[in-house]
């Protein structure tokens, strides 16, 4: 499980919603101008995130929340090999279908694997907006601090 320091921001029935916790390091840093952490840090802490919580919590309470990691790495296959494959096999049908010496197979070919691409990109996003991060990706809390 991968796990993240936060605070409590809003409180809900049996969901809270939390916000990274500042870490000391980056403040103190001498390239916090030119630390991409530090960037980071200061565009995501500005949005909370809803999080599954078992435990009677209050606005202000710091918490570890986690994540599981076989998730991750699932979204990660399905956000970056997907539309690869998708690419590739929307070139090659193309390839295979098409005559060999025609005029414009070329451009053909390559429009059907961008065609491709992008069909498997709109799909990934109806996907991941409908499943997995309702029902599979949901972080939760697992003590407070």
């Amino acid at each position: 499980m991968i796990e993240e320091s936060a605070i409590v921001v809003k409180v809900d029935n049996r969901q809270v919603w939390v916000s990274n916790a500042q870490h000391g390091v980056c403040c103190g840093c001498q390239q916090k101008s030119a630390c991409s952490t530090q960037a980071l840090a200061s565009i995501l802490s500005k949005k909370p995130v809803p999080v599954d919580s078992e435990f009677m919590l209050t606005i202000g309470d710091a918490v570890i929340v986690g994540i599981d990691e076989s998730v991750l790495l699932r979204a990660s296959l399905l956000l970056y090999l997907a539309p690869l494959v998708a690419l590739f096999i929307g070139a090659a049908v193309a390839s295979w279908l098409l005559p060999v010496d025609g005029p414009y197979t070329d451009i053909w070919v390559a429009a059907s694997g961008l065609l491709s691409l992008l069909l498997a990109l709109l799909l990934i996003n109806k996907v991941q907006s409908l499943l997995l991060f309702n029902y599979y990706a949901r972080p939760v809390v697992i003590r407070k601090i």
